[in-house]
């Protein structure tokens, strides 16, 4: 029996009875050597190293297969090729399909250390990169050359939140560049509110330190590509060294399993603050792509089929330093972290010229503070009231 519900997918996705050998989650097999009994089997396992069989502890074990089979499933993909981290699945997806000479489009908005590989890395490769406004749809077709080899994405926007035209994208860039490869970073979606391979990108890059561990505690990334970029994205990467231990990978397979549960969680307690906030007289604006005020908003509903924990609001002030400090020091319940993902509510700020640094395409229509939230799995209730006090502190 098979089914379309994503939920049921989730449960079910790899683990096949090789997977799991009699349990119920699949087995962590760690490994480097993997022993073939006879020549004939040493023979068998050259021969499908990519597709399945027990080669190299690089290639992956049962472990792995059984993450990426499910990640596969899950976005609707050829293959999935995993790595030691989100930054490591950016990077070298784009590097599996440059050459110098080449020339990447780079969302403006994408997250920093994107970014930076694009500075700091492809320019010493003799790859150029021009960031494109986060905001234009169609009109990308006009910035595609001849050398375009990669379109990159990610929706919504690094910390603003504003949420992209994907279909227009991908149609102009199609018309100009058929062959160029659009990959999308897909996070903050976690493959579950969004199928980017469904709307025509070709490779969807997760960090699945994020959602997919979902506890904060190991870190992972991913790529699942369609099948025209699949063999050169797998090859490329495993002889770039790219590998992932097995016990990350089994907390990433075991983090699907509830993936759907946790999300719904995250999303409506996230909606709950954010229709909160924008009630407060502090808050100039809330960037939550539900919200219909939000930029892209009416491409996240007609795109996405719902929203995670993640969001961001915009003070009317620009806080000092010491204001700022004396606001985010003492939450109870937000922790000051980097990344997200996790049970555990988190909290960041930025000021606007922080973010128009990191804005190379445009700088930013704001001049007050800009507070990250990622909202955990806690009551909402003390979370609203955690923020109250939050306010009331910037009066003190």
């Amino acid at each position: 029996m098979t089914t379309k519900k994503i939920d049921t997918t989730l449960v079910s996705a790899g683990r096949s009875k090789r997977y799991t050998q009699g349990a119920v989650n699949s087995v962590i097999q760690r490994a480097s050597s993997l022993v073939f009994d006879t020549v004939a089997d040493k023979k068998r396992a050259t021969a499908g190293r990519a597709t399945g069989e027990l080669f190299y502890g690089r290639r992956g074990t049962l472990t792995h297969f059984s993450l990426q089979d499910a990640m596969t499933e899950l976005e609707g993909g050829a293959g999935c090729v995993l790595y030691p981290c989100g930054a490591a699945a950016v990077a070298n997806a784009i590097l599996s399909f440059v050459d110098a000479g080449d020339h990447v489009l780079m969302c403006g908005a994408v997250y920093e250390p994107t970014q930076d590989f694009c500075t700091k890395i492809l320019s010493k490769l003799g790859v150029a990169t021009t960031f494109y406004d986060h905001t234009i749809g169609s009109e990308i077709g006009a910035l595609v050359r001849a050398e375009t080899r990669v379109v990159f994405l990610e929706s919504p926007a690094s910390v603003t939140m504003e949420v992209q035209d994907i279909p227009a994208i991908v149609a102009a860039v199609r018309a100009k560049a058929p062959d160029a490869v659009i990959m999308m970073d897909n996070t903050w979606a976690a493959g579950f509110f969004f199928n980017a391979l469904a709307h025509g990108v070709d490779i969807s890059i997760q960090a699945g330190t994020k959602y997919l561990i979902g506890h904060s505690d190991a870190m992972i990334g991913t790529a699942v590509a369609n099948a025209r970029c699949w063999e050169q994205l797998r090859e490329n990467s495993y002889l770039m060294g790219q590998t992932v231990d097995a016990d990350s990978a089994y907390m990433a397979s075991r983090g699907l399993r509830t993936l759907a549960t946790r999300l719904r969680q995250h999303e409506a307690s996230a909606l709950q603050v954010a229709e909160w906030l924008t009630t407060r007289p502090e808050v100039a604006r809330v960037n939550h792509p539900a919200l219909p005020q939000s930029k892209g908003h009416t491409f996240w509903k007609r795109d996405f089929s719902g929203s995670s924990g993640l969001f961001s609001f915009v003070l009317h002030e620009k806080l000092s330093d010491e204001k700022l400090a004396h606001y985010l020091d003492r939450f109870h319940h937000f922790s000051m972290a980097y990344s997200w993902g996790g049970y555990e509510s988190l909290i960041l700020a930025n000021q606007p010229e922080e973010l128009a640094a990191i804005r190379p395409a445009g700088g930013v229509d704001f001049d007050g503070t800009l507070v990250r939230l990622h909202i955990g799995l806690e009551h909402v209730d003390d979370l609203i009231d955690d923020l109250t006090a939050g306010f009331n502190r910037l009066t003190q």
